[in-house]
């Protein structure tokens, strides 16, 4: 019989996973702000349909101010006006990563970022797209 169990990634490789929780830890240092940390992460993980974090990062949200009418319709966040344009870009820039279509041009979206953020902070949502995308994959492989 084949066993088709998930892995327990906590149990066999527990220093690695806490080695990827201290980059967060580092991250938060660079200050950006929360509200588009955690747009970031909640629509990357809606993209990878990741149940396990759009429910923690809805949640983390919702505890951290987010309004439940926002955090409704960041799935279309591109068609109506609950988002303003900086998180609007920081939102493009977070599906362009994530969904990586060959034919992306990332030149006009880095220049929408610079329109409205520092060269660290568009260096701290990369790394943040970046992440969530990593632990979306981790939890999409328990599935």
């Amino acid at each position: 019989m084949t066993d088709t169990k998930a892995v327990r990634y906590e149990q066999e490789i527990s220093d690695v996973l806490g080695a990827l929780a201290d980059v967060h830890k580092t991250m938060d240092l660079h200050g950006l702000d929360r509200t588009i940390h955690n747009l970031v992460q909640l629509r990357a993980s809606q993209i990878n349909r990741c149940g396990f974090c759009v429910k923690m990062h809805t949640k983390e949200s919702r505890t951290e101010g987010e309004s439940n009418e926002r955090l409704d319709r960041i799935i279309v966040w591109d068609q109506v006006n609950d988002f303003t344009p900086r998180e609007k870009a920081a939102l493009a820039w977070t599906e362009a990563l994530t969904e990586l279509e060959p034919r992306t041009d990332f030149a006009p979206l880095r220049a929408e970022l610079r329109q409205h953020f520092s060269e660290k902070e568009i260096s701290v949502i990369t790394a943040t797209v970046a992440m969530i995308n990593l632990w979306n994959r981790i939890q999409i492989s328990r599935h």
